[in-house]
């Protein structure tokens, strides 16, 4: 059986993010979705994904903020991320 890669994305706004599982779901991935920073730290902690897909503008934590808390534990810190914006 091939691997199913975890792909962790994070974002708040709930169109964004279904934009993102449907455009990914026939693919060999396994979604996890998260609406704040505070959700997307504590499932990439018990998921451990492959990738984030992560917001930069968020109302409780932005994805940079996001980010740095993740390159602090050392089960997170080597996690690849990509920075989503949906800002012009």
């Amino acid at each position: 059986m091939e691997k199913k890669y975890k792909i962790l994305a994070v974002d708040d706004n709930p169109i964004n993010l279904k934009l993102l599982s449907r455009a990914l779901i026939n693919t060999n991935y396994e979604i996890h979705t998260a609406s704040s920073g505070t959700e997307a730290l504590k499932l990439a902690n018990s998921v451990r994904p492959d990738i984030i897909l992560l917001d930069v503008m968020m109302p409780d934590m932005d994805g940079y903020e996001v980010c740095k808390k993740l390159q602090e534990h050392e089960q997170t810190a080597f996690i690849p991320v990509i920075f989503l914006s949906a800002k012009n």
